[in-house]
């Protein structure tokens, strides 16, 4: 079925639009919330198959975000930060007690502050 880029659909969770908006949309989602998303004609209320919006994405040039590349690719090394630094400090908060957490978010309030 050929269809309109600008034909009015609703993406279920974001309402209503065209198309091509919905499926620039639906690409740009993670691929579980991309498999999870549905997108409803609003002239008869039907659901356009998956098969059919990757057809659409693909003919229209929209590619889905999990085929661009990571940043971590595209930067230089040298800007790249340690990739164990999140793992740390993880580490550190889920060890550190309720007390010294509560005076830590305090102090980088106050820091944030001035």
């Amino acid at each position: 079925m050929t269809s309109d880029p600008e034909e009015s659909v609703r993406l279920q969770g974001y309402g209503e639009m065209t198309l091509r908006t919905a499926i620039a949309t639906l690409m740009a989602l993670a691929p579980r919330e991309r498999s999870d998303a549905a997108i409803f004609r609003v002239r008869d209320g039907s659901r356009l198959a998956s098969s059919e919006i990757a057809e659409l994405a693909s003919s229209w040039g929209v590619m889905p975000t999990a085929e661009i590349r990571p940043t971590a690719e595209i930067r230089s090394p040298e800007l790249v930060p340690d990739q164990r630094w999140p793992d740390i400090v993880r580490g550190m908060v889920r060890e550190a007690p309720l007390p010294s957490l509560m005076v830590a978010f305090l102090i980088g309030v106050l820091v944030a502050r001035r």
